[in-house]
């Protein structure tokens, strides 16, 4: 029976979704499929490389510096985040991404990380086969509306695949996967929020179906969280959500900040994982 991982997004809340893969790797974990979105696609891929670690490391030390991310580069370049910086400097030579031990893996586990066309408003689910031939199509799946340019891939432009589908589990269940292993950013009680309709017709008149997707994410998205606990709740999915809400900016810079919420999601894991295993082990009834 095939199994998928299901990784959220949520910007520096992904250091909860890292610490969570950290414990994973730790305890053998496996999966047939995974479908990251924004940071869970990010983030996601340091599980196949193998990387336990690596993702609080590098978060910790280059955050906080100077023109790494926030306004400085948003000023400069239009992006929250350095592009040349944190998807080139930092895995090519800093903290560098082991691409040949993911390609291997990835080519018995697809991983899959979501993107939003702003023409047609819709998600595309791109399969990753290596990191560094395709790191536009990541930078592409984290960039957040309002505070990223769209990305270029293959002649169409791309933004967030959180805008369109927040929660890929719709995706890998069309895919196969029976069990399905969901890692959230948000504790049980949030509830989402609408965008501004005055800063999304600033910035995206000109991509009408793309607004629409936008001013609708709230709706889609509160509706996925009450699709995933039917399915937690009928045995079809196993949820890790934080335990508590997590109060850290989207493009936080403290490491001790960052650390704190990797430690949540180490914690939640490590009481999860024997519950975890038995859910992966053992057949459904008929």
């Amino acid at each position: 029976m095939k199994t998928g991982l299901v990784l959220e997004g949520g910007a520096m809340r992904g250091m909860y979704t890292a610490g969570v893969l950290d414990v994973f790797m730790e305890n053998n974990i496996e999966f047939d499929k995974i479908a990251g979105v924004s940071a869970g696609a990010i983030f996601g891929v340091n599980f196949l490389s193998g990387q336990n670690g690596r993702v609080i490391r590098y978060n910790m030390r280059f955050n906080k510096e100077k023109g790494y991310l926030g306004i400085i580069p948003l000023i400069r370049e239009g992006n929250v985040v350095n592009t040349d910086y944190a998807y080139r400097k930092v895995p090519c030579e800093l903290d560098v991404f082991d691409d040949g031990e993911y390609i291997k893996n990835a080519a018995e586990t697809p991983f899959y990380a979501v993107v939003t066309n702003i023409k047609t408003g819709c998600a595309e689910y791109k399969r990753i086969h290596s990191v560094f031939r395709q790191m536009d199509t990541l930078r592409a799946s984290g960039s957040m509306p309002f505070l990223a340019k769209p990305v270029e891939i293959d002649g169409k432009m791309y933004l967030d695949g959180a805008v369109a589908d927040s929660i890929p589990f719709a995706f890998l269940r069309r895919e196969g996967c029976k069990k399905l292993v969901v890692i959230l950013t948000r504790d049980i009680t949030f509830k989402k929020m609408p965008v501004s309709p005055l800063l999304t017709k600033i910035f995206y008149r000109k991509y009408k179906e793309f607004s629409k997707t936008l001013l609708n994410r709230h709706n889609s998205y509160n509706s996925q969280i009450s699709e995933i606990k039917r399915l937690e709740d009928s045995g079809e999915a196993f949820v890790i959500r934080p335990s508590k809400p997590i109060e850290i900016g989207r493009i936080e810079k403290d490491p001790e900040k960052l650390k704190e919420v990797y430690m949540l999601g180490r914690k939640d894991a490590e009481g999860l994982i024997t519950d975890l295993k038995d859910y992966l082990e053992t057949e459904p009834a008929l």
